[in-house]
């Protein structure tokens, strides 16, 4: 389970959106934060950074693949992303950085920007204003290697156990 408050954006928002092309050059976590969604909100940072569920529309993270993308919200302090679609490089990287990633249909109808919000990542269910959202959990594999912390620590923990 995840909680936070919602911070909320529409549909079609792309990697270069979520971080800009001209900051790729950098590889530090915590610098990419501080410019992650910059373009369409340069104190998101500062927002994100009390720990929020991110709250989105239709294919968040279209356009290019890039990996710093997850990165960067995980590090400003999303705790999950929570959107009515997924462009789908973009979801298995935020899976494989640690960033929760849950669809639900319709979620921008139902949740506000400023609610409190409360994420079952294996079940897929959201809670807010009383009410429950049912959304597509993530299992299987996706699951550990969220429970793990990212898909490098999955291997290493998998290495490890195969060693023994």
């Amino acid at each position: 389970m995840v909680e936070g408050q919602a911070m909320k954006f529409g549909d079609k928002i792309d990697t270069d959106i979520i971080i800009p092309a001209r900051y790729l050059k950098y590889t530090d976590p915590k610098y990419l934060a501080e410019h992650a969604m910059e373009p369409l909100d340069p104190e998101f940072h500062k927002k994100a950074s009390k720990g929020v569920i991110l709250v989105a529309g239709k294919v968040f993270g279209m356009g290019s693949s890039r990996e710093q993308a997850a990165m960067a919200l995980k590090a400003a302090g999303v705790k999950a992303v929570v959107a009515e679609s997924f462009a789908r490089i973009f979801y298995r990287n935020a899976i494989n950085n640690g960033l929760p990633v849950i669809t639900v249909p319709n979620v921008t109808k139902e949740i506000n920007e400023g609610d409190m919000v409360t994420v079952n990542v294996e079940t897929g269910e959201v809670k807010v204003n009383g009410k429950v959202l049912k959304g597509k959990g993530i299992t299987g594999m996706a699951l550990e290697i969220l429970n793990t912390g990212s898909l490098i620590d999955y291997l290493k923990r998998v290495s490890v156990k195969s060693t023994n």
